[in-house]
């Protein structure tokens, strides 16, 4: 009988994203729908702050999402990354 050995998955992302320098810019709120989103492959790209407010801005397979401070995901935001 063939001994078949079980490979590690391997992490697409670099860093989880408790350690993103972004990370700690968030709010409360924020976290918790970055971390909703992080389950269907969003990745947290960075922090914008728009007329004194913080939008988190995730990428995920070309689409984009943003999370206001309430935590409000808009998943067809009108915003330009350059």
């Amino acid at each position: 009988m063939m001994e078949t050995q079980m490979k590690p998955m391997l992490e697409r992302r670099k860093e989880s994203p408790e350690q993103s320098v972004w990370w700690n810019k968030l709010s409360l709120a924020q976290k918790f729908s970055a971390s909703s989103l992080g389950k269907f492959g969003y990745e947290l790209t960075f922090v914008r702050n728009e007329n004194g407010h913080s939008l988190a801005v995730l990428q995920c397979s070309g689409g984009i999402a943003v999370i206001t401070e309430d935590g409000d995901i808009d998943t067809s935001p009108n915003i330009t990354i350059r």
